[in-house]
């Protein structure tokens, strides 16, 4: 008993003395019903998308290009969709405005992550 005692006694510790990580980038998607291009990048990238590091580092949120949500500190208006919000902390980081395809999306969606945040060290 005292040892389990001992042993929540330090994670408690711990816990109070490391500082809490930031929160995590995501990358927001502004959408709208009827976009094509929506559509393409649901069918080409959408499938793969939390499966690769890039995912996993910034999951996705998408969001209606008709009811942006108040806790998005965003640089200027979404003028079209698909566009693409690098986000960290609710503010705005970087954009890919449109959808030309997959050899367009990911490095593009790579070159943002690595000059914008941590991505680049954490796949090191």
């Amino acid at each position: 008993m005292h040892a389990r005692i001992t042993r929540l006694g330090i994670a408690i510790v711990a816990l109070l003395t490391f500082p809490f990580a930031a929160v995590a980038a995501e990358l927001v998607m502004v959408e709208e019903k009827g976009c094509i291009w929506c559509a393409r990048w649901n069918t080409e990238i959408a499938p793969a998308y939390s499966k690769t590091d890039e995912g996993r580092f910034a999951p996705l949120r998408r969001v209606d290009i008709n009811d942006m949500p108040e806790d998005l500190e965003i640089d200027r208006r979404v003028a079209f969709t698909p566009t693409f919000l690098l986000v960290e902390d609710g503010e705005e980081l970087a954009r890919i405005e449109g959808y030309p395809g997959a050899d367009f999306f990911w490095p593009m969606l790579t070159k943002i992550l690595t000059q914008n945040t941590e991505f680049a060290r954490e796949k090191s």
